[in-house]
Protein backbone atom coordinates (compact mmCIF):
# COMPACT_ATOMS: atom_id res chain seq x y z
CA UNK A 1 0.00 0.00 0.00
CA UNK A 2 1.23 3.61 -0.63
CA UNK A 3 0.11 7.06 0.77
CA UNK A 4 -0.47 10.06 -1.82
CA UNK A 5 0.22 13.39 -0.07
CA UNK A 6 -1.20 16.46 -1.67
CA UNK A 7 1.31 19.55 -1.73
CA UNK A 8 -0.18 22.81 -3.39
CA UNK A 9 2.15 24.68 -4.74
CA UNK A 10 1.23 28.44 -4.21
CA UNK A 11 3.43 29.73 -7.07
CA UNK A 12 2.09 27.66 -9.79
CA UNK A 13 -1.28 27.10 -8.16
CA UNK A 14 -1.58 23.55 -9.08
CA UNK A 15 -1.40 20.48 -7.02
CA UNK A 16 1.65 18.35 -7.01
CA UNK A 17 1.20 14.61 -6.26
CA UNK A 18 4.04 12.85 -4.01
CA UNK A 19 4.12 9.06 -3.85
CA UNK A 20 5.67 8.01 0.08
CA UNK A 21 5.89 3.95 0.31
CA UNK A 22 3.79 2.84 3.32
CA UNK A 23 6.28 2.55 6.17
CA UNK A 24 8.35 5.95 5.54
CA UNK A 25 8.43 7.91 8.42
CA UNK A 26 10.18 11.25 8.27
CA UNK A 27 12.45 11.68 11.40
CA UNK A 28 11.85 14.27 13.93
CA UNK A 29 13.91 16.86 14.23
CA UNK A 30 16.86 17.27 16.49
CA UNK A 31 16.81 19.84 19.15
CA UNK A 32 18.47 22.74 19.20
CA UNK A 33 20.77 23.94 21.35
CA UNK A 34 18.36 26.43 22.96
CA UNK A 35 15.50 23.37 23.41
CA UNK A 36 18.68 21.24 25.06
CA UNK A 37 19.55 23.96 27.13
CA UNK A 38 16.29 24.89 28.27
CA UNK A 39 15.64 21.33 29.34
CA UNK A 40 18.72 20.61 31.46
CA UNK A 41 19.33 21.24 34.90
CA UNK A 42 21.79 23.88 33.91
CA UNK A 43 23.77 23.84 37.72
CA UNK A 44 27.31 25.82 38.35
CA UNK A 45 29.15 23.50 41.23
CA UNK A 46 31.41 27.01 42.49
CA UNK A 47 30.98 30.11 42.02
CA UNK A 48 32.04 32.48 44.67
CA UNK A 49 30.56 35.01 46.80
CA UNK A 50 31.21 38.42 45.91
CA UNK A 51 31.65 40.94 48.79
CA UNK A 52 32.46 44.84 48.74
CA UNK A 53 36.08 44.44 49.40
CA UNK A 54 36.24 41.41 46.47
CA UNK A 55 38.92 42.66 43.89
CA UNK A 56 37.79 43.83 40.65
CA UNK A 57 39.72 41.73 39.07
CA UNK A 58 37.51 38.96 39.63
CA UNK A 59 34.42 40.67 38.74
CA UNK A 60 32.90 41.02 35.13
CA UNK A 61 33.62 43.90 33.19
CA UNK A 62 30.49 45.76 34.64
CA UNK A 63 32.18 45.82 38.19
CA UNK A 64 29.40 43.41 38.90
CA UNK A 65 29.35 39.25 40.44
CA UNK A 66 29.63 37.04 37.07
CA UNK A 67 26.91 35.47 39.05
CA UNK A 68 24.26 38.28 39.30
CA UNK A 69 20.90 37.01 39.35
CA UNK A 70 20.47 39.17 35.47
CA UNK A 71 23.51 36.82 34.19
CA UNK A 72 22.04 33.90 35.65
CA UNK A 73 19.14 34.05 33.66
CA UNK A 74 20.44 35.27 30.45
CA UNK A 75 22.28 32.30 30.94
CA UNK A 76 19.31 30.00 31.59
CA UNK A 77 21.61 29.13 34.74
CA UNK A 78 18.83 26.99 37.24
CA UNK A 79 21.23 26.35 39.76
CA UNK A 80 24.82 27.30 41.30
CA UNK A 81 26.22 26.06 44.44
CA UNK A 82 27.93 29.86 46.12
CA UNK A 83 30.58 28.68 48.47
CA UNK A 84 31.34 30.19 51.73
CA UNK A 85 35.01 30.28 51.10
CA UNK A 86 37.48 31.87 53.09
CA UNK A 87 41.23 32.29 52.07
CA UNK A 88 44.39 31.53 53.45
CA UNK A 89 44.79 32.51 57.04
CA UNK A 90 47.58 32.60 59.29
CA UNK A 91 47.02 29.20 62.02
CA UNK A 92 46.69 31.07 64.84
CA UNK A 93 43.33 31.61 66.92
CA UNK A 94 43.01 34.96 65.32
CA UNK A 95 44.23 33.99 61.73
CA UNK A 96 40.98 31.34 62.55
CA UNK A 97 38.17 33.89 63.76
CA UNK A 98 38.88 36.14 60.82
CA UNK A 99 38.02 33.51 58.62
CA UNK A 100 34.68 32.41 60.72
CA UNK A 101 33.92 36.27 60.17
CA UNK A 102 34.55 35.71 56.28
CA UNK A 103 32.15 32.73 56.12
CA UNK A 104 29.56 34.75 57.98
CA UNK A 105 29.52 37.95 55.99
CA UNK A 106 29.17 35.60 52.77
CA UNK A 107 26.75 33.45 54.50
CA UNK A 108 24.91 36.91 55.61
CA UNK A 109 24.94 38.36 52.14
CA UNK A 110 23.86 35.73 50.42
CA UNK A 111 20.64 35.65 52.74
CA UNK A 112 19.95 39.14 51.86
CA UNK A 113 20.50 38.62 47.98
CA UNK A 114 17.71 35.92 48.09
CA UNK A 115 15.45 37.65 50.51
CA UNK A 116 15.61 40.76 48.00
CA UNK A 117 14.62 38.91 44.94
CA UNK A 118 12.40 35.81 45.94
CA UNK A 119 10.22 35.72 42.36
CA UNK A 120 13.32 34.48 40.70
CA UNK A 121 16.25 33.42 43.58
CA UNK A 122 15.48 30.44 46.20
CA UNK A 123 17.73 27.97 48.28
CA UNK A 124 17.85 24.58 47.92
CA UNK A 125 19.39 21.80 50.12
CA UNK A 126 17.82 18.89 48.01
CA UNK A 127 17.70 17.32 44.63
CA UNK A 128 14.10 17.58 44.43
CA UNK A 129 14.07 21.58 45.51
CA UNK A 130 16.44 22.10 42.28
CA UNK A 131 14.16 20.90 40.46
CA UNK A 132 10.82 22.28 41.59
CA UNK A 133 13.10 25.64 41.29
CA UNK A 134 13.49 25.34 37.95
CA UNK A 135 9.88 24.00 37.48
CA UNK A 136 8.54 27.14 39.35
CA UNK A 137 11.45 29.36 36.52
CA UNK A 138 13.54 30.23 39.80
CA UNK A 139 17.58 29.85 39.86
CA UNK A 140 18.23 27.69 43.30
CA UNK A 141 20.81 28.61 45.35
CA UNK A 142 23.22 25.76 46.98
CA UNK A 143 25.41 26.73 49.75
CA UNK A 144 28.59 24.99 49.97
CA UNK A 145 31.33 25.49 51.79
CA UNK A 146 35.63 26.00 51.35
CA UNK A 147 38.12 25.63 53.67
CA UNK A 148 38.06 24.35 57.13
CA UNK A 149 40.06 26.51 58.74
CA UNK A 150 36.86 28.60 59.57
CA UNK A 151 36.01 25.98 61.51
CA UNK A 152 38.49 27.08 64.35
CA UNK A 153 39.26 23.70 65.13
CA UNK A 154 35.86 22.65 66.16
CA UNK A 155 34.07 19.57 63.90
CA UNK A 156 30.79 20.51 65.86
CA UNK A 157 30.51 23.66 63.34
CA UNK A 158 29.87 21.30 60.90
CA UNK A 159 26.42 21.13 61.70
CA UNK A 160 25.42 24.80 62.19
CA UNK A 161 26.65 24.93 58.56
CA UNK A 162 24.36 22.34 57.76
CA UNK A 163 22.02 23.76 59.43
CA UNK A 164 22.09 26.94 57.25
CA UNK A 165 21.49 25.27 54.09
CA UNK A 166 25.14 24.18 53.48
CA UNK A 167 25.30 20.41 51.55
CA UNK A 168 28.98 20.48 50.14
CA UNK A 169 31.66 20.55 52.06
CA UNK A 170 36.19 21.43 50.93
CA UNK A 171 38.41 21.07 53.60
CA UNK A 172 40.76 23.37 52.07
CA UNK A 173 42.13 26.43 49.83
CA UNK A 174 45.36 27.01 49.43
CA UNK A 175 47.46 26.26 52.31
CA UNK A 176 47.28 23.16 54.71
CA UNK A 177 45.42 23.42 57.71
CA UNK A 178 44.46 21.86 60.59
CA UNK A 179 42.23 19.17 58.85
CA UNK A 180 43.83 18.45 55.88
CA UNK A 181 46.74 18.89 53.18
CA UNK A 182 45.79 20.93 50.33
CA UNK A 183 47.22 20.33 46.27
CA UNK A 184 48.36 24.26 47.14
CA UNK A 185 51.34 24.85 49.60
CA UNK A 186 51.40 28.61 51.27
CA UNK A 187 54.02 30.25 50.75
CA UNK A 188 55.88 32.15 53.36
CA UNK A 189 57.38 35.49 52.77
CA UNK A 190 59.12 35.91 56.09
CA UNK A 191 61.34 32.92 55.10
CA UNK A 192 60.85 32.68 51.25
CA UNK A 193 60.38 29.62 51.02
CA UNK A 194 56.74 27.40 50.68
CA UNK A 195 55.25 25.08 52.86
CA UNK A 196 56.31 21.02 52.87
CA UNK A 197 54.65 19.14 50.42
CA UNK A 198 52.26 17.69 52.91
CA UNK A 199 52.34 18.01 56.43
CA UNK A 200 49.41 15.61 57.74
CA UNK A 201 50.26 12.92 54.98
CA UNK A 202 46.83 13.82 53.75
CA UNK A 203 44.40 14.18 56.36
CA UNK A 204 44.83 14.90 59.93
CA UNK A 205 42.39 12.94 62.71
CA UNK A 206 40.59 16.06 62.63
CA UNK A 207 40.10 15.98 58.95
CA UNK A 208 38.86 12.37 58.80
CA UNK A 209 36.52 13.30 62.34
CA UNK A 210 35.20 15.74 59.25
CA UNK A 211 34.44 13.71 56.48
CA UNK A 212 32.81 11.66 59.10
CA UNK A 213 30.63 14.00 59.84
CA UNK A 214 29.58 15.05 56.95
CA UNK A 215 28.28 11.77 55.46
CA UNK A 216 26.67 11.40 59.07
CA UNK A 217 25.28 14.64 58.04
CA UNK A 218 24.26 13.95 54.63
CA UNK A 219 26.17 16.56 53.01
CA UNK A 220 28.90 16.02 49.98
CA UNK A 221 32.77 16.04 50.33
CA UNK A 222 34.34 18.53 48.25
CA UNK A 223 37.82 17.14 47.01
CA UNK A 224 38.96 20.66 45.05
CA UNK A 225 42.06 22.22 46.17
CA UNK A 226 43.09 18.76 48.52
CA UNK A 227 46.23 17.32 47.92
CA UNK A 228 46.25 14.02 46.12
CA UNK A 229 46.49 11.80 49.47
CA UNK A 230 44.10 13.71 51.14
CA UNK A 231 41.59 13.20 48.17
CA UNK A 232 42.32 9.42 47.90
CA UNK A 233 41.77 9.03 51.55
CA UNK A 234 38.51 11.32 51.87
CA UNK A 235 37.16 9.00 48.74
CA UNK A 236 38.37 5.49 51.05
CA UNK A 237 36.46 7.06 54.20
CA UNK A 238 32.99 8.77 52.79
CA UNK A 239 30.49 6.31 52.39
CA UNK A 240 28.38 8.82 49.62
CA UNK A 241 30.41 9.71 46.59
CA UNK A 242 32.53 12.89 46.80
CA UNK A 243 32.90 15.14 44.00
CA UNK A 244 35.32 17.99 43.02
CA UNK A 245 33.51 21.40 42.59
CA UNK A 246 36.16 23.19 40.27
CA UNK A 247 39.31 20.85 38.86
CA UNK A 248 40.45 19.99 35.99
CA UNK A 249 42.51 17.10 34.56
CA UNK A 250 46.48 17.47 35.08
CA UNK A 251 47.30 14.64 32.37
CA UNK A 252 46.18 18.00 30.03
CA UNK A 253 47.33 20.88 32.32
CA UNK A 254 50.16 20.00 34.81
CA UNK A 255 49.37 22.90 37.56
CA UNK A 256 49.31 21.03 41.23
CA UNK A 257 45.77 21.65 41.90
CA UNK A 258 44.25 19.66 39.01
CA UNK A 259 43.37 16.02 39.53
CA UNK A 260 45.63 12.88 38.66
CA UNK A 261 44.49 9.99 36.50
CA UNK A 262 44.27 8.01 39.79
CA UNK A 263 42.32 10.17 41.49
CA UNK A 264 39.45 10.45 38.56
CA UNK A 265 39.75 6.63 38.56
CA UNK A 266 38.81 6.72 42.03
CA UNK A 267 36.11 9.53 41.68
CA UNK A 268 34.77 7.73 38.94
CA UNK A 269 34.82 3.73 40.64
CA UNK A 270 32.99 5.34 43.61
CA UNK A 271 29.99 6.88 41.84
CA UNK A 272 31.38 10.66 42.10
CA UNK A 273 31.32 13.53 40.17
CA UNK A 274 34.09 15.89 38.83
CA UNK A 275 33.17 19.32 37.62
CA UNK A 276 35.51 21.15 35.60
CA UNK A 277 36.30 24.25 35.66
CA UNK A 278 36.14 27.34 33.51
CA UNK A 279 39.92 28.55 34.50
CA UNK A 280 42.27 29.17 31.76
CA UNK A 281 45.39 28.74 34.37
CA UNK A 282 43.87 25.14 35.09
CA UNK A 283 43.24 24.42 31.34
CA UNK A 284 46.13 25.39 29.48
CA UNK A 285 48.89 22.88 28.50
CA UNK A 286 52.10 24.73 30.25
CA UNK A 287 54.68 22.04 30.58
CA UNK A 288 57.14 23.05 27.58
CA UNK A 289 60.62 24.21 28.85
CA UNK A 290 60.17 27.16 26.88
CA UNK A 291 56.78 28.37 28.38
CA UNK A 292 57.94 27.50 32.17
CA UNK A 293 61.17 29.92 31.67
CA UNK A 294 58.92 32.40 30.40
CA UNK A 295 56.31 32.38 33.38
CA UNK A 296 59.16 32.58 35.52
CA UNK A 297 60.60 35.77 33.57
CA UNK A 298 57.54 37.14 34.21
CA UNK A 299 57.23 36.34 37.82
CA UNK A 300 60.98 37.46 38.70
CA UNK A 301 60.59 40.71 36.42
CA UNK A 302 57.08 41.36 39.26
CA UNK A 303 59.66 40.17 42.45
CA UNK A 304 57.34 37.32 42.97
CA UNK A 305 59.63 33.38 43.77
CA UNK A 306 60.15 31.47 40.44
CA UNK A 307 58.35 28.50 42.20
CA UNK A 308 54.49 28.24 41.52
CA UNK A 309 52.03 25.51 41.86
CA UNK A 310 50.25 27.62 39.13
CA UNK A 311 51.05 30.78 37.32
CA UNK A 312 49.32 33.73 38.94
CA UNK A 313 50.05 32.45 42.34
CA UNK A 314 50.99 34.99 45.11
CA UNK A 315 49.92 38.40 42.93
CA UNK A 316 47.91 38.82 45.40
CA UNK A 317 50.95 39.67 47.37
CA UNK A 318 51.45 42.71 45.15
CA UNK A 319 51.55 45.60 47.01
CA UNK A 320 50.85 48.59 44.57
CA UNK A 321 47.60 47.82 42.17
CA UNK A 322 49.43 49.24 39.00
CA UNK A 323 52.07 46.60 39.71
CA UNK A 324 49.68 43.77 40.06
CA UNK A 325 47.69 44.54 36.87
CA UNK A 326 50.71 44.66 35.18
CA UNK A 327 51.94 41.42 36.25
CA UNK A 328 48.39 39.74 35.05
CA UNK A 329 48.25 41.62 31.72
CA UNK A 330 51.96 40.01 31.37
CA UNK A 331 51.45 36.62 32.76
CA UNK A 332 47.57 36.59 30.87
CA UNK A 333 49.28 37.10 27.58
CA UNK A 334 51.67 34.54 28.14
CA UNK A 335 49.11 32.00 29.43
CA UNK A 336 46.58 32.81 26.86
CA UNK A 337 42.72 32.85 27.23
CA UNK A 338 41.69 29.35 27.07
CA UNK A 339 38.31 28.92 25.68
CA UNK A 340 34.90 27.15 25.66
CA UNK A 341 36.71 24.50 23.12
CA UNK A 342 39.98 23.68 25.41
CA UNK A 343 37.34 23.37 28.55
CA UNK A 344 35.46 20.97 26.44
CA UNK A 345 38.91 18.79 26.18
CA UNK A 346 38.83 18.05 29.68
CA UNK A 347 35.17 17.38 29.68
CA UNK A 348 36.23 14.22 26.70
CA UNK A 349 39.57 13.71 28.46
CA UNK A 350 37.46 12.56 31.91
CA UNK A 351 34.22 11.18 30.35
CA UNK A 352 36.80 8.79 28.00
CA UNK A 353 38.24 7.71 31.31
CA UNK A 354 35.17 7.02 33.65
CA UNK A 355 32.06 7.75 31.67
CA UNK A 356 29.20 10.31 31.40
CA UNK A 357 28.15 10.01 34.86
CA UNK A 358 31.15 11.41 36.40
CA UNK A 359 31.68 14.77 34.90
CA UNK A 360 29.92 18.16 35.30
CA UNK A 361 30.83 22.01 35.20
CA UNK A 362 32.11 24.51 37.69
CA UNK A 363 33.32 27.86 36.82
CA UNK A 364 34.91 29.21 39.88
CA UNK A 365 33.67 32.64 38.83
CA UNK A 366 34.00 35.63 41.18
CA UNK A 367 37.58 34.14 41.96
CA UNK A 368 39.69 33.50 38.66
CA UNK A 369 36.87 31.58 36.51
CA UNK A 370 35.99 33.29 33.40
CA UNK A 371 37.16 32.27 29.35
CA UNK A 372 36.14 33.23 26.39
CA UNK A 373 32.85 31.73 24.99
CA UNK A 374 32.27 31.79 28.68
CA UNK A 375 33.12 34.85 30.69
CA UNK A 376 30.51 34.79 32.58
CA UNK A 377 26.97 33.28 33.51
CA UNK A 378 25.08 34.50 30.68
CA UNK A 379 27.29 32.88 28.21
CA UNK A 380 26.34 29.27 29.55
CA UNK A 381 24.90 28.11 26.62
CA UNK A 382 28.31 28.59 24.72
CA UNK A 383 29.05 25.33 26.79
CA UNK A 384 25.85 23.18 25.47
CA UNK A 385 26.40 24.52 22.27
CA UNK A 386 30.09 23.04 22.02
CA UNK A 387 28.97 19.68 23.74
CA UNK A 388 26.36 18.64 21.07
CA UNK A 389 29.09 19.56 18.60
CA UNK A 390 31.52 17.02 19.60
CA UNK A 391 28.33 14.71 19.54
CA UNK A 392 27.12 14.66 23.08
CA UNK A 393 23.22 13.15 23.12
CA UNK A 394 20.80 15.59 24.70
CA UNK A 395 20.85 13.09 27.67
CA UNK A 396 24.44 13.62 27.72
CA UNK A 397 24.17 16.84 28.13
CA UNK A 398 21.56 17.17 30.85
CA UNK A 399 23.83 14.66 32.93
CA UNK A 400 27.12 16.67 32.62
CA UNK A 401 25.32 20.34 33.97
CA UNK A 402 23.65 19.36 36.89
CA UNK A 403 21.87 15.67 36.58
CA UNK A 404 25.02 14.13 37.92
CA UNK A 405 25.18 16.46 40.74
CA UNK A 406 22.10 15.77 41.27
CA UNK A 407 22.13 12.02 41.38
CA UNK A 408 24.85 12.47 44.09
CA UNK A 409 23.20 14.91 45.97
CA UNK A 410 20.06 12.53 46.36
CA UNK A 411 22.14 9.86 47.29
CA UNK A 412 23.56 11.94 49.90
CA UNK A 413 20.33 12.72 51.14
CA UNK A 414 19.58 8.63 51.32
CA UNK A 415 16.65 8.67 48.64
Amino acid sequence: MTHTLRLRSFAAGAALLITLPACTTIPAPSPSAEQVHANAIVLDAHADIALPDTSPLYLGADGQSKVATDKLKAGGMDAVIMALATGPKPRTPEGRAQGAAEVAAKLSAIKARVAADPERLTFARTADEVRAAQAQGKTAIILGFQNALALERDVSRLDALYADGVRVFGLTHMGHNDFSDSSRPLFNGETGTYEVTEEHGGLSELGRQAVQRIDALGGIVDVSQMSKAATLQAIELSDTPIIATHSNAKQLSDVTRNLSDEEIDRIGETGGVIHIAAFSAYLADLTSPEKRSAICDVRLAAGLPETYSYPYELYWELEDEAERISFLTNMRELVGREDVARMVDHVDYVVGRIGIDHVGIGTDFNHGGGIVGFTEADSAQNVTEELLRRGYSASDVEKIWGGNFLRVLDEASGR
